[in-house]
Protein backbone atom coordinates (compact mmCIF):
# COMPACT_ATOMS: atom_id res chain seq x y z
CA UNK A 1 0.00 0.00 0.00
CA UNK A 2 1.15 3.50 -0.97
CA UNK A 3 1.92 5.33 1.81
CA UNK A 4 0.94 9.19 2.71
CA UNK A 5 3.41 11.62 3.20
CA UNK A 6 1.45 12.36 6.85
CA UNK A 7 1.48 8.43 6.86
CA UNK A 8 5.25 8.25 5.66
CA UNK A 9 6.38 10.91 8.25
CA UNK A 10 4.81 8.69 10.94
CA UNK A 11 6.68 5.89 10.25
CA UNK A 12 10.02 7.54 9.30
CA UNK A 13 9.84 8.93 13.45
CA UNK A 14 9.41 5.69 14.65
CA UNK A 15 11.67 4.51 13.00
CA UNK A 16 14.42 6.93 14.29
CA UNK A 17 13.08 6.65 17.80
CA UNK A 18 14.45 4.49 20.03
CA UNK A 19 12.27 1.48 21.39
CA UNK A 20 10.44 0.76 24.60
CA UNK A 21 13.03 -1.78 24.71
CA UNK A 22 16.38 0.16 24.10
CA UNK A 23 14.93 2.83 26.69
CA UNK A 24 13.55 0.23 29.68
CA UNK A 25 17.06 -1.86 29.29
CA UNK A 26 19.77 -1.29 26.59
CA UNK A 27 19.99 2.65 27.85
CA UNK A 28 19.69 2.09 31.21
CA UNK A 29 22.47 -1.14 31.38
CA UNK A 30 25.15 0.91 29.50
CA UNK A 31 24.84 3.75 32.27
CA UNK A 32 24.54 0.96 35.07
CA UNK A 33 27.61 -0.53 33.72
CA UNK A 34 29.55 2.94 34.02
CA UNK A 35 28.26 2.27 37.71
CA UNK A 36 29.21 -0.84 38.36
CA UNK A 37 32.63 0.19 36.98
CA UNK A 38 33.49 3.01 38.74
CA UNK A 39 32.02 2.05 41.95
CA UNK A 40 34.47 -1.08 41.55
CA UNK A 41 37.48 1.09 40.95
CA UNK A 42 36.62 4.15 43.79
CA UNK A 43 34.51 2.68 46.86
CA UNK A 44 34.11 4.82 49.43
CA UNK A 45 37.55 4.01 50.46
CA UNK A 46 39.25 5.97 48.12
CA UNK A 47 40.20 9.40 47.94
CA UNK A 48 37.86 10.03 45.43
CA UNK A 49 34.80 8.02 46.24
CA UNK A 50 32.35 7.50 43.45
CA UNK A 51 29.03 9.11 43.90
CA UNK A 52 26.80 8.50 41.16
CA UNK A 53 26.13 8.14 37.61
CA UNK A 54 23.67 10.57 35.87
CA UNK A 55 22.10 9.77 31.95
CA UNK A 56 23.12 12.95 30.62
CA UNK A 57 22.74 14.31 26.74
CA UNK A 58 19.93 13.18 23.75
CA UNK A 59 19.34 9.75 25.95
CA UNK A 60 18.16 11.67 28.92
CA UNK A 61 15.79 14.21 26.66
CA UNK A 62 14.53 11.38 24.62
CA UNK A 63 15.83 13.15 21.55
CA UNK A 64 18.51 10.38 20.89
CA UNK A 65 17.79 8.45 17.20
CA UNK A 66 18.59 5.69 15.82
CA UNK A 67 20.86 3.44 15.45
CA UNK A 68 22.08 4.34 19.42
CA UNK A 69 25.32 4.73 19.35
CA UNK A 70 26.32 7.53 21.47
CA UNK A 71 25.30 7.55 25.20
CA UNK A 72 26.25 10.17 27.80
CA UNK A 73 26.84 9.42 31.21
CA UNK A 74 27.92 12.34 33.91
CA UNK A 75 30.10 10.49 36.78
CA UNK A 76 30.19 12.43 39.63
CA UNK A 77 32.88 12.08 42.23
CA UNK A 78 32.69 13.08 45.64
CA UNK A 79 35.62 15.85 47.13
CA UNK A 80 34.47 15.11 50.67
CA UNK A 81 38.30 14.10 51.19
CA UNK A 82 39.34 17.36 49.37
CA UNK A 83 41.18 15.50 46.74
CA UNK A 84 40.28 18.26 43.91
CA UNK A 85 41.43 21.50 46.34
CA UNK A 86 45.26 19.11 47.00
CA UNK A 87 45.88 16.65 44.18
CA UNK A 88 43.66 18.11 40.82
CA UNK A 89 42.66 21.57 40.94
CA UNK A 90 45.42 22.40 38.56
CA UNK A 91 45.85 19.45 36.40
CA UNK A 92 42.29 17.75 35.02
CA UNK A 93 44.26 15.55 32.69
CA UNK A 94 46.02 13.73 35.23
CA UNK A 95 42.11 13.53 37.33
CA UNK A 96 40.71 11.89 33.46
CA UNK A 97 43.63 9.75 32.81
CA UNK A 98 42.91 8.26 36.26
CA UNK A 99 39.23 7.34 35.69
CA UNK A 100 41.04 5.96 32.07
CA UNK A 101 43.03 3.74 33.97
CA UNK A 102 39.51 2.67 36.07
CA UNK A 103 38.84 0.48 32.64
CA UNK A 104 42.18 -1.28 31.75
CA UNK A 105 41.95 -5.25 32.18
CA UNK A 106 38.24 -4.81 31.49
CA UNK A 107 36.45 -6.29 28.71
CA UNK A 108 35.82 -3.11 26.86
CA UNK A 109 37.00 -2.78 22.94
CA UNK A 110 38.78 0.29 23.60
CA UNK A 111 38.86 3.28 25.96
CA UNK A 112 39.99 6.56 24.52
CA UNK A 113 40.64 9.99 26.32
CA UNK A 114 38.82 12.78 24.53
CA UNK A 115 39.95 15.82 26.67
CA UNK A 116 36.79 16.54 28.66
CA UNK A 117 34.90 12.83 28.56
CA UNK A 118 36.34 9.01 28.30
CA UNK A 119 34.92 7.73 25.64
CA UNK A 120 34.07 3.52 25.81
CA UNK A 121 33.58 1.39 23.44
CA UNK A 122 31.32 -1.84 23.50
CA UNK A 123 32.22 -5.48 21.75
CA UNK A 124 28.48 -5.39 21.04
CA UNK A 125 28.82 -2.13 19.58
CA UNK A 126 28.16 1.90 20.23
CA UNK A 127 30.24 3.47 23.03
CA UNK A 128 29.35 5.73 26.27
CA UNK A 129 30.84 8.80 26.71
CA UNK A 130 31.54 8.96 30.53
CA UNK A 131 32.18 12.81 31.52
CA UNK A 132 34.31 12.50 35.15
CA UNK A 133 33.25 15.66 37.25
CA UNK A 134 33.61 16.62 41.05
CA UNK A 135 30.38 18.05 42.65
CA UNK A 136 30.87 21.64 43.72
CA UNK A 137 27.10 22.00 45.13
CA UNK A 138 23.82 23.01 44.28
CA UNK A 139 23.38 20.81 41.06
CA UNK A 140 27.31 22.39 39.78
CA UNK A 141 30.14 20.47 38.50
CA UNK A 142 33.73 20.82 38.24
CA UNK A 143 34.15 19.51 34.38
CA UNK A 144 37.94 18.57 33.16
CA UNK A 145 38.25 21.77 30.29
CA UNK A 146 40.18 19.77 27.95
CA UNK A 147 43.67 21.34 28.41
CA UNK A 148 44.26 20.67 31.77
CA UNK A 149 41.81 23.01 33.63
CA UNK A 150 38.44 23.37 34.79
CA UNK A 151 34.88 24.90 34.25
CA UNK A 152 31.71 24.63 35.85
CA UNK A 153 28.92 23.12 34.40
CA UNK A 154 25.20 22.54 35.31
CA UNK A 155 23.36 19.97 32.77
CA UNK A 156 20.84 18.90 35.50
CA UNK A 157 19.67 22.11 35.79
CA UNK A 158 19.47 22.46 31.84
CA UNK A 159 18.05 18.94 30.86
CA UNK A 160 15.23 20.15 33.94
CA UNK A 161 15.10 23.29 31.77
CA UNK A 162 14.54 21.43 28.57
CA UNK A 163 12.22 19.22 29.86
CA UNK A 164 9.96 21.68 31.56
CA UNK A 165 9.60 23.52 27.95
CA UNK A 166 8.99 19.57 26.50
CA UNK A 167 5.78 19.77 28.91
CA UNK A 168 4.88 23.13 27.62
CA UNK A 169 5.06 21.97 24.30
CA UNK A 170 2.71 19.19 25.73
CA UNK A 171 5.51 16.80 24.34
CA UNK A 172 5.47 17.57 20.80
CA UNK A 173 8.95 18.97 21.35
CA UNK A 174 11.62 16.09 21.45
CA UNK A 175 9.99 14.45 18.17
CA UNK A 176 10.48 17.92 16.38
CA UNK A 177 13.93 17.51 17.95
CA UNK A 178 14.35 13.60 16.66
CA UNK A 179 13.33 15.01 13.10
CA UNK A 180 15.71 17.88 13.06
CA UNK A 181 18.72 15.54 14.12
CA UNK A 182 18.14 13.08 11.12
CA UNK A 183 18.33 15.68 8.85
CA UNK A 184 21.31 16.62 10.60
CA UNK A 185 22.81 13.54 10.56
CA UNK A 186 22.24 13.76 6.74
CA UNK A 187 23.65 16.66 6.01
CA UNK A 188 27.48 17.04 7.60
CA UNK A 189 26.29 17.01 11.16
CA UNK A 190 26.54 20.89 10.60
CA UNK A 191 24.92 21.03 14.24
CA UNK A 192 26.10 20.29 17.68
CA UNK A 193 22.91 17.97 19.41
CA UNK A 194 23.15 20.09 22.76
CA UNK A 195 23.26 23.79 20.39
CA UNK A 196 20.29 22.08 18.51
CA UNK A 197 18.34 21.05 20.98
CA UNK A 198 18.31 24.21 22.96
CA UNK A 199 17.52 26.37 19.26
CA UNK A 200 14.76 24.20 19.08
CA UNK A 201 13.76 24.47 22.69
CA UNK A 202 14.32 28.02 22.30
CA UNK A 203 11.97 28.80 18.90
CA UNK A 204 8.41 27.28 19.83
CA UNK A 205 5.83 28.65 21.96
CA UNK A 206 3.57 26.26 20.32
CA UNK A 207 3.57 23.06 19.24
CA UNK A 208 0.79 20.66 17.90
CA UNK A 209 0.94 17.33 16.19
CA UNK A 210 1.34 17.96 12.54
CA UNK A 211 5.52 18.21 12.39
CA UNK A 212 6.14 18.46 8.86
CA UNK A 213 4.88 22.26 9.28
CA UNK A 214 6.87 22.14 12.60
CA UNK A 215 10.08 21.03 10.95
CA UNK A 216 9.62 23.79 8.13
CA UNK A 217 9.29 26.37 10.89
CA UNK A 218 12.51 25.33 12.64
CA UNK A 219 14.43 25.29 9.58
CA UNK A 220 12.95 28.62 8.86
CA UNK A 221 13.43 30.35 11.77
CA UNK A 222 16.66 28.46 13.13
CA UNK A 223 19.22 30.48 11.22
CA UNK A 224 18.14 33.66 13.30
CA UNK A 225 18.22 31.35 16.35
CA UNK A 226 21.97 30.27 16.79
CA UNK A 227 22.46 32.51 19.65
CA UNK A 228 21.70 30.66 22.41
CA UNK A 229 23.07 30.78 25.75
CA UNK A 230 23.42 27.28 27.99
CA UNK A 231 20.23 27.15 29.93
CA UNK A 232 22.58 25.61 32.64
CA UNK A 233 23.91 28.92 33.03
CA UNK A 234 27.47 28.74 32.28
CA UNK A 235 28.89 27.28 29.03
CA UNK A 236 27.87 30.67 27.31
CA UNK A 237 26.92 31.08 24.02
CA UNK A 238 26.12 27.89 22.96
CA UNK A 239 27.21 28.51 19.22
CA UNK A 240 30.95 29.53 19.93
CA UNK A 241 32.20 26.59 18.49
CA UNK A 242 31.02 27.47 14.92
CA UNK A 243 33.06 29.40 12.84
CA UNK A 244 32.35 32.65 10.30
CA UNK A 245 32.25 29.77 7.42
CA UNK A 246 30.98 27.06 9.78
CA UNK A 247 28.24 29.19 11.07
CA UNK A 248 27.31 30.31 7.45
CA UNK A 249 27.52 26.87 6.26
CA UNK A 250 24.76 25.73 8.65
CA UNK A 251 22.86 28.92 7.62
CA UNK A 252 22.71 27.72 4.26
CA UNK A 253 21.87 24.43 4.84
CA UNK A 254 18.81 24.67 6.97
CA UNK A 255 17.46 27.66 4.57
CA UNK A 256 17.91 25.05 1.48
CA UNK A 257 16.14 22.70 3.85
CA UNK A 258 13.06 25.67 4.80
CA UNK A 259 13.11 25.75 0.88
CA UNK A 260 12.50 22.00 0.24
CA UNK A 261 10.07 21.50 3.50
CA UNK A 262 7.95 24.27 2.39
CA UNK A 263 7.85 22.91 -1.09
CA UNK A 264 6.54 19.46 0.44
CA UNK A 265 4.30 20.54 2.35
CA UNK A 266 2.56 22.52 -0.48
CA UNK A 267 3.00 19.43 -3.17
CA UNK A 268 0.88 17.07 -0.04
CA UNK A 269 -1.59 20.20 0.16
CA UNK A 270 -2.75 19.11 -3.16
CA UNK A 271 -2.29 16.14 -2.87
CA UNK A 272 0.87 15.29 -4.87
CA UNK A 273 2.34 12.50 -2.15
CA UNK A 274 4.82 11.30 -4.72
CA UNK A 275 6.92 14.89 -4.58
CA UNK A 276 6.57 15.69 -1.01
CA UNK A 277 7.70 12.22 -0.16
CA UNK A 278 10.71 12.39 -2.66
CA UNK A 279 11.65 16.02 -1.23
CA UNK A 280 11.40 14.95 2.44
CA UNK A 281 13.65 11.81 1.42
CA UNK A 282 16.22 14.66 0.42
CA UNK A 283 15.76 16.44 3.69
CA UNK A 284 16.04 13.59 5.89
CA UNK A 285 17.62 11.30 4.25
CA UNK A 286 17.37 7.82 2.05
CA UNK A 287 15.86 6.04 4.86
CA UNK A 288 12.42 7.92 4.61
CA UNK A 289 9.96 5.90 3.03
CA UNK A 290 8.89 6.11 -0.42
Amino acid sequence: MTLTTAQAFAKFLEDITATENQKSSFIPARKNSVDKDMKAAFPSTSDIPYSKGILMGSASKNTIIRPLDDIDVLAVFSNEKRAWQDKYWNDSQAFIYRIRQAYAGTKIQQVGTRGQAIRVFYKTGGHVDVAPVFYKGNDVYHLPDGSGGWLLTAPTIANNWYAAKNKALNYHLSAVVRLAKAWNRSHSKRFRSFHLETVAASTFSSLGSNYRDALQKFFEWAPNRLYVSDPGGYSGDLSSYLTSAGRQNLIDALNAAADRARKANEAEARGDHAEAKRLWRIILGTSFPS
